[in-house]
């Protein structure tokens, strides 16, 4: 018999619930933490790259990564919407958005230059643009470091809607102008910063 048996014992097993937890099914979301080492400035790229125009924003971001210094400016392609856009913008001073939009009143690439409060005012073209308004103010009510200034580019397309890896020609063309007119915002608003210098020029 062994001296040190103990019938009693329980068998090994999940810990007991938190009773300061959620109830049965509850789930408590991560919240996402700022990382203060990173740049204050976000470059958000948001389209869909297999939808025509609507990859222009990705298309612009990746050419502004390879022309902005990484240590003064974040560059984010995103293919999200909605609150799932809240873990890129927590963390930073200073959004730039670009994306797609399809309004007929304006030339194909043409930049329409709007702050956060004004998507309410773009026609129903672009879904990523929705939600964008609705994680700030969540991430404000949480408590996250979310950015202060947010600027909205919004790219007039000819067609966001077919399927297709190619951007028209006419969005082709624009695109160095695009990406030019994104660095000159970029580099006015990493001048607001007196820690950091300007992007490049090229």
């Amino acid at each position: 018999m062994n001296t040190f048996e103990n019938n009693d014992a329980v068998p090994a097993g999940p810990p007991p619930p938190n009773p300061t937890a959620g109830g049965a099914g509850d789930v408590i979301p991560a919240v996402p933490k700022a990382d203060h080492t990173r740049p204050k400035t976000l470059l958000l790229g948001l389209g869909n790259d297999i939808l025509c125009d609507d990859a222009v924003g990705l298309e612009a971001a990746q050419q502004i990564r390879l022309q902005c210094d990484p240590a003064q400016v974040d560059v984010i392609e995103c293919c999200e919407m909605g609150l799932s856009l809240l873990d890129h913008l927590v963390g930073y001073d200073r959004v730039v958005v670009v994306d797609a939009v399809q309004t007929g009143a304006s030339p194909p690439g043409f930049v329409h230059e709007l702050e956060a409060n004004d998507i309410k005012i773009l026609p129903r073209m672009s879904p990523h643009f929705f939600g964008i308004g609705e994680a700030l103010a969540l991430g404000q009510k949480l408590g996250l470091a979310m950015p202060s200034h947010v600027r909205i580019l919004a790219v007039e397309v000819v067609d966001p809607f077919t399927v297709s890896t190619e951007m028209t020609q006419p969005l082709k063309q624009a695109l160095p102008g695009i990406v030019a007119k994104v660095l000159t915002i970029l580099r006015d608003m990493v001048a607001d910063d007196p820690s950091v210098h300007a992007p490049e020029k090229t």
